[in-house]
């Protein structure tokens, strides 16, 4: 039987799992790795979302299959969420569908919408589902910058002009994953401009709406921009904003027919998450936001331990603005070496996790991404252990062939 398959052959090896073996089998041996790797929250999720779940789960009418596109109830607390945090009125029966998580969400929005051959821009680096969802498709990617500035949209102008056939939609991530770039209100008006004069469709990926530390600018939805809902679907997650990773509870929002195309393919493919997990997201939604705020300050603290401990350590970067996440350039002695090789030796002669810049895009090799999942006096511990580890580079680097010298 041949395993050669189409799809598959499309994907590259995750490198993500190349440190995890290493990760692994240095736990096995004894070492204590801190795992900044993985943004995978490890706050406990509300406990009155908790109790609702209880409440609910183990009834016959709740145990049965549930609704695809999600509950009414978790439908029109989504639209209540939209309207109080952004100002945006949604209709919860055509324009906000649930999703099990919003990794799901756009993986079949990218299945609903290409064709085999089709154009889409995508940030490098991104969060892997952004491009990988449209190659699983069948699409084509064409990469564009991250951070949103003019650079971006010259990036666009000359993709849209050369690309053969014209893109089909446009990819956006602000907060974003993995580089914690935050984009304005502007950038988004200009991306609207720039979606309906290319007849682009626009998917904005809003993961990270609720993870910042600027009181006064909370990040904002592309949904704000008057006319957005004519060419956009956006993509949200309690994961993060609740602790509820595990939960794989998110959203898609905005406009009508590509909603209605997404929640044909979802009919075909799930019977949408566990009504109580969908009633206990709803008590999320429509309960006291001062757990948020409680996450926000946590990480907040988290963000400033892991910026002054690991500059005291050798390895200065700029403080993110939002996200869980810092990006940061490789120390300049190891830079050759390239992201894997160098996380590897992180973990191997650190016990520090973090993931490599390279599993986000081409343009992410000089970098790490370093996730704040651990609590400040863990993060403290990681940053004298990468300051021994710095303070030996010579003898370290004497030890290691970097990547372009290897066979």
């Amino acid at each position: 039987m041949s395993t050669d398959f189409h799809r598959i052959k499309r994907l590259p090896p995750y490198v993500f799992e190349q440190v995890n073996r290493i990760k692994a089998a240095a736990r096995n041996a004894g070492a204590d790795i801190i795992d900044l790797g993985m943004g995978n929250p490890d706050l406990a999720a509300p406990k009155h979302v908790i109790e609702k779940l209880v409440e609910t789960a183990g009834k016959p009418r709740t145990d049965r299959y549930s609704a695809s596109k999600g509950i009414a109830g978790l439908r029109r607390a989504q639209a209540g969420y939209y309207e109080r945090r952004f100002g945006v009125k949604l209709n919860p029966d055509t324009q906000v569908i649930a999703t099990l998580g919003s990794k799901e969400g756009f993986a079949n929005m990218a299945q609903a919408i290409t064709a085999p051959g089709d154009v889409v821009l995508v940030p490098n680096p991104s969060y892997p589902i952004h491009a990988f969802g449209f190659l699983m498709a069948g699409g084509v990617i064409r990469s564009v910058p991250a951070e949103p500035n003019e650079e971006m949209f010259r990036a666009l102008e000359r993709s849209v002009i050369h690309s053969i056939p014209k893109p089909i939609a446009l990819v956006t991530c602000y907060p974003a994953n993995p580089t914690a770039y935050v984009a304005s209100l502007d950038f988004y008006k200009d991306l609207v401009a720039f979606a309906k004069k290319h007849e682009l469709i626009l998917l904005s990926d809003l993961a990270y709406a609720e993870v910042y530390f600027d009181d006064k600018n909370p990040p904002p939805s592309v949904l704000q921009v008057p006319g957005a809902m004519d060419v956009t679907v956006e993509f949200t997650s309690l994961s993060k904003t609740f602790s509820m990773a595990g939960w794989r509870m998110g959203f898609a929002v905005g406009n009508e027919k590509l909603l209605a195309a997404l929640a044909r393919v979802k009919s075909y493919l799930d019977y949408g998450a566990y009504t109580p997990v969908q009633v206990a997201a709803a008590a999320a939604l429509n309960g006291p936001d001062d757990c948020i705020r409680e996450m926000r300050e946590i990480y907040k603290k988290r963000r400033d331990a892991l910026v002054e401990s690991f500059s005291r350590a050798g390895w200065e970067f700029p403080a993110p603005q939002a996200s869980m996440f810092a990006w940061v350039k490789i120390p300049e002695p190891f830079r050759e070496m390239g992201s894997l090789e160098f996380s590897k030796l992180l973990v191997e002669k650190a016990s520090v996790a973090v993931a490599p810049g390279i599993g986000f895009g081409e343009h992410g090799d000089e970098y790490v991404r370093i996730a704040m999942v651990e609590n400040e006096q863990r993060i403290r511990q990681a940053a004298r252990n990468v300051r021994r580890f710095l303070e030996t580079a010579d003898k370290t680097l004497h030890n290691v062939v970097p990547m372009a010298a290897r066979g």
